[in-house]
């Protein structure tokens, strides 16, 4: 037996169902049907060409118990481990007809979380040591967004806010509607709303913003050096995030200014599938 899997704010029966029927149509798997005996049994190892961090492994699990609720498992890794190429993640024994049928739903999903998973804890081991926190963005698929930053966190990201109604973060565009950084912070406070995070892209913004009571500022598009001048004018008066421009190559940079939090857009946004098949004994 395995662990139930739950998310907050996901939920796993209507993500499997949606996904397994847009993947067999209303004609089902014409092709396992014809050549597979309906009582023939299959045993397969789910395993990693790539060297990768896995998540997403329970949703390959729900994915074949969806069609085989009889099917045994080996669960030989976990999400959130760090795994050699080679390294077998799952060993299945199923109806042939069923597993066949879900691998495609089961492999696209682990391969998808565990590339971000694994994308993500670069970017933490670029860090290391400095003191900085990695965080994730809303750069997300939609409809997925709660599994992608699930997978952030299996890397060893933060999440960042999951939805505009859990965070306030007044960014350029709100700036200028309405008509400066201490104005649209003041109105802010104004509304009742804590914890607010303020974009500003200038040292020139930091005294306005600090003076109008944010919470924390996020230092949009700062190279190192003007990242250490503006921690080094905010004095830890509040917690700093670096974001804009960081990548596998800067951000070891940005996270010696001092900021307390580096957002990266790109882990979600821009990681690879992981090279993750399914192999029948």
């Amino acid at each position: 037996m395995t662990e139930p899997f739950a998310l907050a704010g996901f939920d796993l029966d209507a993500f499997i169902k949606s996904t397994l029927a847009e993947d067999l149509g209303s004609g089902g798997d014409r092709t396992s049907a014809a050549v597979i005996p309906a009582d023939a049994q299959l045993h397969a190892v789910m395993a990693s060409r790539d060297e990768v961090v896995v998540a997403g492994l329970p949703l390959a699990l729900a994915f074949i118990r969806a069609l085989d609720p009889q099917a045994h498992f080996e669960v030989v890794a976990h999400d959130g481990d760090h795994l050699p190429a080679g390294s077998a993640l799952l060993r299945i024994s199923a109806n042939a007809r069923a597993l066949l049928t879900a691998e495609r739903s089961a492999l696209n999903t682990v391969q998808h979380l565990t590339g971000i998973a694994t994308l993500t804890r670069q970017y933490v081991d670029a860090i290391h040591g400095t003191g900085a926190i990695l965080l994730d963005t809303r750069k997300t698929l939609p409809g997925l967004r709660v599994l992608e930053k699930y997978a952030t966190r299996m890397g060893g990201a933060t999440n960042h806010r999951m939805r505009l109604d859990d965070g306030v973060m007044i960014k350029d565009n709100h700036i200028a509607v309405a008509g400066g950084v201490e104005a649209a912070v003041r109105a802010a406070k104004a509304a009742g709303l804590h914890d607010i995070v303020v974009e500003v892209d200038s040292l020139d913004q930091i005294p306005p913003a600090l003076a109008a009571g944010a919470d924390r500022l996020l230092l949009d598009n700062m190279g190192p050096p003007m990242l250490r001048e503006a921690v080094a004018l905010i004095a830890g008066r509040v917690p700093t995030e670096a974001s804009g421009g960081v990548n596998l190559n800067t951000i070891r940079a940005i996270a010696e200014t001092g900021v307390t939090y580096i957002s990266v857009g790109r882990i979600t946004q821009s990681a690879p599938a992981a090279d993750i098949g399914l192999d029948f004994a």
